[in-house]
């Protein structure tokens, strides 16, 4: 019997929650009623740009809304644009980018204004690209105690863990090192159709 874990829904997810999604052996449920915590990956992802680690950040309207799903987009600067402009910058002379290029910038071709969606529609791009077809459903409601195993709180973006994953090529690991647990996008841009098989041979007990 497959263990049901609960996950909060990021933007452009580190490795480390790749790690738990794809795993076999998990059923997954996503998170869409909690209350939105700031400074998280919901609204921010990592990426390998020419001075070291870049946070790409999702602007959200401070509207009152608290739930997760009831989060609005900020489109008061023209954060799509620069973006892609970022990561193109970052990752066009990877040995993938170009092989993925479109299938990525039509993630920030999307005007949805719900952050939840947006990050799902995200998603769903990044499962196309790694030929995954995880499946996965949304929770219908907020339990302080799921009988899930939680992990909502265990990817920080402020605190992040080592989890000692396998080093490999980056654009700029030469001049600066590896980077651990970027965006997926750092892996598909420089592993490419390897992304399934170094996660399944990186798979880790995040909960230590």
């Amino acid at each position: 019997m497959k263990n049901t874990v609960l996950l909060p829904v990021f933007y452009l997810p580190p490795i480390s929650w790749f790690s738990v999604f794809l795993d076999e052996n998990y059923e997954i449920t996503l998170e869409q009623y909690e209350n939105f915590p700031k400074q998280t990956y919901r609204n921010r992802a990592n990426i390998y740009g020419a001075n070291g680690k870049l946070s790409l950040i999702i602007p959200i309207h401070h509207n009152g809304n608290r739930a997760m799903k009831d989060i609005e987009i900020s489109d008061a600067e023209n954060w799509r644009a620069l973006h892609w402009k970022s990561i193109k910058n970052a990752y066009q002379s990877s040995p993938y980018f170009e092989y993925y290029e479109d299938q990525l910038k039509s993630i920030f071709e999307n005007e949805e204004k719900s952050l939840l969606k947006f990050n799902l529609n995200a998603l769903n791009c990044i499962l196309k690209i790694l030929k995954s077809e995880k499946a996965y459903h949304l929770n219908s409601e907020y339990s302080e105690n799921p009988e899930a195993v939680d992990f909502r709180k265990e990817f920080s973006a402020k605190s992040p863990k080592e989890y000692g994953f396998d080093e490999y090529y980056q654009t700029f690991s030469d001049k600066l090192g590896f980077l651990e647990d970027l965006s997926i996008l750092d892996l598909i841009c420089n592993k490419g159709p390897e992304v399934a098989t170094y996660i399944n041979n990186n798979k880790t007990d995040i909960t230590k």
